[in-house]
């Protein structure tokens, strides 16, 4: 197992990720603050013109140099190993707009990992052409509000097959991207065998519901700390005797646990790498200020316990990283199922401290940092979410705790 510590980048990517820099750099940061300062549209689920010119104008040029679609690990010879596009993921995470500006963003990689690997023929070609070509967003409905979704088999959402449809009736809630108006497609998830002596992880399923559906009743947006998101979104949703044909059921009815393992595991170190882009920016932010402005005769960097705060930054950090480049690189080597332990040790670690440190930059910049003049305030309320998503902190040390206790035969 000596190859799971051999944590380098490969050969072939070095030119890539230097790629993926240069257009970050010299691309997206010109016009990202642009984007943002843009005015928007009466209905906020929309960009607007000038956003639409100025994302469909970079993921052109993305796709014309053949920076797209990283993320599906050897499906039809393309893609790159776990391992290689967790670099290009802190990357990415560094700027707003680049994971949607290399069709590597949050929820659709998932989305398009479940119908490459699952998804038939009809399917991919309904859904994952349009998805892998950049031109329809996507979502994956799992949340609910009345039971504990931190555990996964808690399945409300029932679908009953009638007359070759699948009838679908329920809530869920937290949503996410279901808000933008170019969402078309949702994989949602649900109870298919009301037997309450079936095994548990057989009882749920996914099916692909199109966003236009006549059942899909958008109730409204969740806020996350008293924001909309727009034009992302999370979005509360009620499903009102919604009728899909049978045929877009995934992989098959009672197989939905099985396929949710295989999608969150990648998700998650995704979200991870791109969390560690955040805070070096953070970071990066925090020096600059700290060392831009004075109080007492000194440059605030050098005020109180400023350097240790610098110095634990860096060093915690750098063992994030190391520890998410070992357990995407245990994915690659192992298999999702079987590195689920190191998934899940850093999705516990991960999001907390990249949450300390950028913190600590807002706290640097005063009351600029909670204000519209930096990013800080809006990378701080995603760290903080991210804990929850994907599984809560909690459900991850359980996985963690229990691998350990195991070893001594408990």
């Amino acid at each position: 197992m000596s190859e799971l510590f051999n944590l380098q980048l490969s050969e072939k990517m070095e030119p890539v990720l230097e790629a993926v820099k240069a257009f970050i750099a010299n691309e997206i940061n010109p016009v990202e603050q642009e984007f943002h300062d843009s005015p928007k549209q009466d209905n906020i689920w929309m960009l607007s013109d000038r956003q639409s010119e100025i994302i469909e104008d970079l993921k052109s040029k993305a796709r014309a140099q053949g920076l797209w679609n990283f993320f599906l690990p050897d499906w039809n010879g393309e893609g790159v190993s776990n391992l290689d596009y967790a670099y290009l993921a802190q990357e990415m995470g560094k700027s707003h707009l680049a994971p949607e500006v290399f069709n590597c963003n949050a929820p659709d990689t998932g989305n398009m990992e479940v119908l490459a690997k699952y998804g038939t023929p009809e399917q991919q070609q309904q859904w994952l052409a349009p998805l892998l070509a950049g031109d329809i967003r996507s979502a994956y409905a799992m949340t609910e509000p009345d039971v504990a979704s931190s555990d996964a088999k808690n399945i409300a959402t029932t679908a009953v097959l009638e007359n070759g449809e699948w009838v679908i009736n329920g809530e869920k809630y937290y949503i996410s991207g279901a808000g933008d108006s170019r969402c078309a497609i949702m994989i949602v998830m649900v109870r298919t065998d009301p037997n309450p002596d079936a095994p548990m992880h057989s009882r749920q399923s996914q099916i692909l519901v199109p966003m236009d559906n006549p059942g899909v009743e958008i109730v409204g947006p969740m806020n996350v700390f008293g924001d909309p998101d727009a034009p992302h979104g999370h979005m509360h949703l009620r499903f009102n005797n919604c009728r899909v044909p049978e045929s877009n059921m995934l992989l098959g009815a009672g197989r939905g646990f099985e396929i949710s393992q295989g999608r969150l595991g990648p998700g998650r170190i995704h979200h991870c790498m791109r969390a560690l882009g955040q805070a070096e920016v953070a970071l990066e932010m925090m020096i600059k200020r700290g060392l831009s402005r004075q109080a007492f005769g000194k440059p605030l960097i050098k005020l109180g316990g400023n350097f240790d705060l610098v110095a634990e930054s860096r060093i915690e950090l750098d063992s994030c990283r190391l520890m998410v480049l070992q357990a995407a690189k245990a994915m690659d080597v192992l298999g999702n199922k079987e590195a689920r332990v190191y998934i899940s040790a850093i999705k516990a670690l991960v999001p907390k401290v990249t949450g300390e440190i950028i913190d600590r930059a807002i706290q640097m910049h005063g009351g600029a940092g909670v204000s519209q003049w930096t990013p800080l305030a809006s990378m701080f309320t995603h760290n903080r979410t991210l804990r929850l998503a994907d599984g809560p902190d909690e459900v991850h040390r359980m996985v963690v705790a229990r691998a350990e206790i195991l070893k001594y035969g408990q």
